[in-house]
């Protein structure tokens, strides 16, 4: 479970980091308009990926007779 709470925390990190760095180009007390449809479409894109990713890699998990 500890590994569970670091893995969902690298992951947040990495989309602060990465959405932040593309959507806010200068940053101040408030976020524009502009800023915060960028930041809601790059962490939906993001975690999109994540579970697409996570569902694939599962599977092939479960379907490898050697993992047993």
């Amino acid at each position: 479970q500890q590994q569970n709470v670091e893995n969902a925390r690298n992951l947040i990190h990495k989309i602060n980091t990465s959405c932040f760095e593309k959507c806010v180009s200068k940053p101040g007390s408030d976020l524009s308009q502009v800023e915060e449809k960028c930041i809601r479409y790059c962490l939906t894109k993001y975690l999109s990926a994540w579970n697409k990713v996570s569902a694939i890699y599962i599977a092939r998990i479960k379907s490898d007779p050697s993992s047993n």
